[in-house]
């Protein structure tokens, strides 16, 4: 069987790209696509064995590799420039466009959905509300174009996987299309368990304001007595840096090495996000560091309250203060929080019984 994998973009190693990574191992002979690839050599070694990558036009646009982004209005286009008229199977990586690569009726295209394009439906209000003029006019002519071509291509998906449950339920009601869950991989051996917990908080996440970070530190901000490990760099980094109290630590970006010693010392790891899944804060669980986290999204299937952490269900100071004052008043075992986390393991077998279970025709 000849293999196409086809990614959003490759510009970074985030939790998409952890999903690419077992997938690119499952089929290593299998060739890869994408828009675009920006990717520096030791993230292309790490997530695609530094593999040869086809992309699109959009590649040598200009100035793309800083705001290849800008370009979104062509991204349809892009993607259904490739041509994938050779593969017995293709697998689609698919947070934004990937989905919607041209196929014809002797192929077979398996999608796993990170989610529907955010921006295009259920984040449509919250990326055009600021907008005014002709931007305005523009990006909105752009996001409900890109609707319907999102709606025009379903039928060149055979099967969707969805990344969890909320999502599930995302591309029901976006599609009307069923789909079954199979969660990313977490690598749970890398972040080993530590029984010896230090007094301090920890937070980890890209530094952009949908993660909530700056909502987490203003909260900590208002309980001097307890101490937090702020780990990420972004477009909020000099913000929450200035804000920060003394009884905070803004450290930016940290090595792997760093990020999970910081992760497996610390009493408890925050996350104020609405994620489609969320790696990190199961990363923080095998590590046996239980989870304050908001009941939307992702954690709200992966975080279960009183037994590996503590919920919250606003993203407001107040909530997330209550929060914490709930979960040091409980007893949490290392040994337990850790087992919560093993079960998200285990990604490889489960999609690749579920594309050899579909494969059997071809």
């Amino acid at each position: 069987m000849k293999i196409a994998i086809i990614h959003d973009w490759l510009v970074t190693d985030a939790g998409a790209e952890k999903v690419l990574k077992s997938i690119c191992e499952l089929y290593p002979d299998a060739d890869i696509f994408s828009l675009v690839d920006f990717l520096d050599a030791k993230d292309k070694k790490e997530i695609i064995n530094s593999k040869k990558v086809t992309t699109t036009f959009i590649q040598k646009l200009p100035f793309s590799k800083k705001y290849f982004r800008y370009y979104l209005a062509l991204f349809p286009i892009a993607i259904e420039s490739l041509n994938l008229n050779s593969y017995d199977l293709i697998i689609s990586s698919s947070w934004a466009v990937a989905k919607g690569v041209k196929t014809h009726k002797n192929q077979l295209h398996i999608c796993y959905c990170h989610t529907p394009i955010r921006y295009a439906w259920d984040l449509y209000d919250e990326y055009t509300s600021n907008l005014k003029g002709l931007k305005a006019l523009f990006v909105k002519w752009t996001l409900k174009r890109l609707r319907k071509w999102d709606i025009d291509t379903l039928d060149r998906v055979d099967y969707f996987v969805a990344n969890s449950k909320f999502v599930q339920e995302r591309i029901k009601r976006t599609y009307d299309r069923d789909s079954i869950v199979i969660y990313p991989p977490v690598d749970v051996d890398r972040f080993e368990l530590y029984k010896d917990k230090d007094d301090f908080y920890i937070t980890a996440s890209r530094l952009v304001p949908y993660k909530k970070t700056k909502l987490i530190v203003e909260a900590f901000n208002e309980m001097p007595d307890k101490k937090l490990v702020v780990i990420g760099a972004g477009e909020e980094y000099d913000a929450i840096k200035e804000i920060a109290k003394e009884n905070i630590s803004v450290l930016g970006y940290c090595a792997n090495d760093a990020l999970v010693d910081y992760m497996q010392r610390a009493k408890c790891f925050v996350y104020g996000a609405v994620e489609d899944f969320g790696i990190i804060p199961i990363e923080a669980m095998a590590c046996g560091t239980p989870v304050v986290a908001l009941n939307q999204g992702g954690t709200k299937e992966t975080v279960e309250d009183g037994i590996n952490g503590i919920h919250f269900q606003h993203q407001t100071k107040d909530d997330i203060i209550k929060a914490i004052k709930r979960f040091e008043s409980k007893k949490f075992v290392a040994d337990d929080v850790r087992v919560s986390a093993l079960k998200y393991k285990d990604f490889k077998d489960k999609f690749g019984e579920f594309v050899k279970d579909r494969c059997k025709d071809i």
